[in-house]
């Protein structure tokens, strides 16, 4: 096995190991912490971007094995029709040299195969686990048992790369200060408007006593 497919290899184990670290149970506010930790962590967030280049190669390598397995497949049947001839003996070894080329190339196939549909099992799952958490959220917040605001707000912005989620955040809270300020413009115009009509009762009330 070549340099480059035993990188694939073990890269299929670290996703088998992430695979299963992530469907482990644990409780929910170690769970929490958990997915917080990994969507704000900067490093994570490097790897995971250097992991998508990593998938483009692996794609190429598995097209790239494909046709050579089609290749070997077309020379294996070539062998056997020469072996039906009369060179038999000498077209044995050819024959056993294109088995074990075939052998390779579909090796080399399943293990990018795997690995690229592995890493589409993977994100997948990591988002479904998002979706139940944030959901557990809110069956939380409903019930009046979740008291640790900040994780829940962290917790909403998980599994966006970090600068979109410090983005994010930031829109949320100028939204909030608008909010605020349009609550205090309004409290001020129904406090203009109650003056208002003070000051309107008071000047029809005087206007009569001059008359008088």
């Amino acid at each position: 096995m070549t340099l480059y497919y035993s990188l694939v290899f073990m890269l299929l184990v670290a996703e088998m190991s992430i695979f299963m670290l992530l469907i482990v149970p644990l409780p929910f506010a170690i769970r929490r912490k958990l997915f917080t930790f990994i969507s704000e962590n900067p490093i994570i967030a490097k790897l995971q971007y250097g992991l998508k280049i990593t998938f483009i190669f692996i794609l190429i390598l598995f097209i790239d094995s494909v046709n050579r397995v089609y290749r070997v497949q077309v020379e294996l049947a070539a062998a056997t029709d020469a072996s039906k001839g009369g060179a038999a003996a000498v077209m044995g070894h050819e024959r056993l040299e294109v088995q074990a080329r075939k052998f390779y190339s579909q090796r080399n196939m399943y293990l990018c195969g795997f690995t690229l549909f592995l890493s589409l099992i993977l994100n997948r799952t990591y988002i479904m686990i998002l979706e139940v958490l944030r959901l557990e959220e809110k069956l939380k917040k409903f019930e009046g048992t979740d008291k640790d605001t900040k994780q829940s707000a962290k917790l909403a912005m998980a599994g966006d790369p970090g600068e979109i989620s410090r983005l994010k955040r930031e829109v949320q809270l100028r939204d909030q200060d608008i909010e605020t300020l349009k609550k205090q413009s309004a409290s001020l115009h129904r406090e203009y408007d109650e003056l208002a009509e003070k000051y309107g009762r008071t000047q029809q009330d005087g206007v009569p006593k001059k008359m008088k």
